[in-house]
């Protein structure tokens, strides 16, 4: 566990260890099957594998990268309409969402492991059921981790998580734990989540209310609950800023009134979050159509 979180060259040796990775996956579907989620030896284990999920996209090997990103080198030169940033216009991003990964191997060896779909439903059954709070913050964060990309292999987790192995109520519970790291990776992980434009409405539906009620109704207290604060307007943010239905339910579930309140906080100490507040406050009022709701 120590090795694991040494660096990059630590990460690639570990990663390329014959044997490793499959054999911390093994105990911990032991573990599970055997209704101990919550033993020591588990905790360890999805804590190295949450540090080796730690930059993956860019520090995959060249013939997994090969094979996992062709399509999207495909699309990058099929495509070359400029935007805002440059080659990375919103159609590239797009499509690059809907790029599927190649058909995933039933039975993956090593570095396949990482972001195969066994291992996310793993880590989805361990935050469910895990009641260890570094089992579960090394769950959701590896989740985040696999997330973290713009590829087509954080995007294809992304609709495992949502759409396939239906994540999003074991990591809506997380949000109500006591643990301020615990709720701060869980956002993390729906912040990330979020970016793929054809689950927003799924995760809406499911945990927006939820984000809304865990927002800090006045001043804030630590820099990890400002963190957390500065995650959850951004997650909002991007479920709203296309979506009329889902500014209205942001403001159904009486957000608006906290958001100006984050917006107002002067503090240097926790200017991002009243940073995020504002840009989520400028977003929500690019809907014209809910501009009289708002002034109620």
């Amino acid at each position: 566990r120590n090795m694991s979180s040494a660096g990059p060259e630590g990460r690639k040796k570990m990663r390329e260890c014959n044997g490793l990775i499959d054999s911390l996956v093994y105990y911990i579907q032991g573990a599970i099957a055997d209704h101990e989620p919550n033993d020591k030896a588990t905790e360890n284990c999805v804590c190295i594998l949450h540090n080796l999920s730690y930059q993956l996209e860019i520090e995959l090997p060249e013939s997994y990268a090969q094979s996992i990103y062709m399509q999207r080198r495909n699309i990058s030169s099929d495509d070359k309409t400029p935007g805002c940033f440059g080659s990375r216009s919103r159609k590239v991003k797009e499509k690059q969402q809907d790029t599927p990964l190649p058909e995933e191997k039933s039975n993956p060896r090593g570095i396949e492991s990482l972001w195969h779909s066994t291992l996310i439903r793993i880590y989805l059954s361990l935050i469910a059921k895990s009641t260890r709070n570094y089992t579960q913050e090394a769950s959701l964060g590896a989740l985040q981790n696999l997330t973290a990309g713009t590829g087509p292999m954080p995007f294809a987790v992304a609709r495992t998580v949502v759409q396939k192995a239906n994540g999003l109520p074991s990591i809506r519970t997380m949000l109500h734990v006591s643990h301020p790291t615990v709720k701060k990776t869980a956002v993390s992980l729906l912040r990330n989540l979020s970016r793929n434009t054809s689950l927003q409405s799924d995760i809406a539906r499911e945990v927006l209310p939820d984000l809304v009620s865990i927002l800090p109704e006045s001043a804030l207290e630590s820099d990890i609950v400002c963190e957390t604060t500065v995650s959850i307007c951004y997650t909002l943010f991007n479920l709203t800023q296309s979506s009329s239905h889902n500014a209205r339910l942001l403001l159904s579930a009486n957000g608006l009134p906290k958001i100006i309140t984050i917006s107002m906080n002067d503090s240097n100490m926790f200017s991002k979050a009243s940073r995020a507040a504002s840009v989520l406050l400028y977003s929500l009022w690019s809907h014209t159509d809910l501009h009289s709701a708002y002034k109620k």
